[in-house]
């Protein structure tokens, strides 16, 4: 294994990680808030480091299997690392092991967080922990790959590294479409929510960061109360569309938003994945009417919301849920299994391998019955 070629893709990506890192530093500087010095000494020192490889090692287009996985492994855990300087440098309530905790559940897209109080965050510094769920979410390595200026096999070995197994049955294009497909559709769903969120009532920087959010399925956001800050029936409604599409399979939405003749709509796991979040959405409907809203619309509004939130594993709130009845308890938690499709950015088990249960279940129980 060539070290000096893993040093290099490492020196890419954390040359795209000092890039965002550096436009958080100018949101700070543009706010004057406490952020921008740690904001602007992460981005130096994290492009310092990954530019050096960059000197002493030429491109290849050349990259074994075995190098290919050390790429991927250690290119996650190295962001995280950098990652962390920010909030480590600022202080406050990110000690070492808080810091990497927000990191490591910023890229990864988890949602959890050490924090008692987001709002007392600078602006530069919540940027930067929304950044971290979009990197996070389109896959740091898939994403840089594009900017890298080699071609062929090498980008698209580690884009496969990058999607799962089903995702990459389930994906018909040839592989000098793959990242352009993939780039189009985030890229695409981020601008088009940043947009409609503005104009419904964010200010620009929480229209940005909680894109970052719902498209990476991670659900970082600028307010204590998550999504129920705003209070805005608008908002609610392109937030739960986007949380919907972020959870399908990316090849899927691109044959929809370029009108492909595909018949997308006839796929098993399309059909259980939105039908089985209708059906748990109307049932947690009628549960909470009446115990814990009024009328129909409202029990509709909170419902749709938090199981489509937990369904894509994004995490947006808009109610506390541990007040609702137990049946809808019930049902949430399943959807916390169940989760989304293959080949897009949200975590679980995927609805993929819950239609491959349920297939293989009923395939059993025929055998049983007819056993010749």
């Amino acid at each position: 294994m060539r070290l000096y070629i893993v040093l290099r893709y490492i020196g890419l990506v954390l040359l795209l990680n000092a890039a965002f890192m550096f436009v958080a530093f100018l949101i700070s500087a543009y706010n004057a808030d406490s952020a921008m010095i740690p904001l602007l000494l992460s981005s130096i020192l994290t492009a310092l480091v990954g530019f050096f490889p960059l000197i002493f090692v030429a491109p290849t287009n050349d990259l074994s299997q075995k190098e290919g996985y050390v790429i991927l492994v250690f290119s996650w855990l190295v962001v995280c690392l950098f990652g962390m300087l920010p909030y480590l440098l600022w202080g406050g309530e990110f000690t070492v092991v808080n810091s990497w905790f927000e990191s490591v559940t910023g890229f990864t897209t988890t949602g959890s967080t050490i924090l008692t109080n987001v709002e007392a965050l600078p602006k530069g510094l919540l940027f930067w922990r929304s950044s971290t769920h979009w990197l996070g979410g389109i896959g740091i390595i898939l994403f840089v790959l594009v900017i890298i200026p080699t071609l062929g096999k090498t980008r698209m070995f580690l884009s496969r590294l990058e999607m799962s197994p089903l995702a990459k049955t389930n994906f018909h294009y040839k592989s000098n479409k793959l990242l352009r497909v993939v780039i189009f559709v985030y890229l695409g769903l981020t601008l088009v929510e940043t947009v409609l969120l503005y104009l419904f009532g964010m200010s620009l920087f929480d229209a940005v960061t909680h894109a970052f959010g719902t498209v990476a399925t991670g659900g970082f956001s600028t307010k204590n109360d998550s999504i129920g800050h705003f209070n805005s029936l608008a908002i609610e409604i392109v937030v739960i569309v986007f949380m919907f599409l972020s959870g399908m399979h990316f090849g899927v939405l691109y044959n929809i938003f370029t009108f492909k003749r595909v018949k997308w709509y006839k796929s098993s796991v399309l059909k259980f994945y939105f039908f089985s979040i209708l059906v748990g959405v109307l049932l947690i409907t009628i549960s909470v009417k009446g115990t814990n809203y009024q009328t129909w619309g409202e029990s509709l509004r909170f419902s749709a919301f938090q199981l489509v939130s937990l369904a894509s594993t994004t995490g947006f709130a808009t109610a506390d849920t541990t007040l609702w009845p137990p049946f809808s308890i019930m049902i949430l938690l399943y959807f916390l299994f169940q989760c989304a499709c293959a080949g897009s950015t949200a975590g679980g088990i995927k609805v993929d391998r819950m239609v491959i249960f349920f297939k293989s279940m009923r395939r059993q129980v025929k055998k049983l019955q007819h056993p010749q």
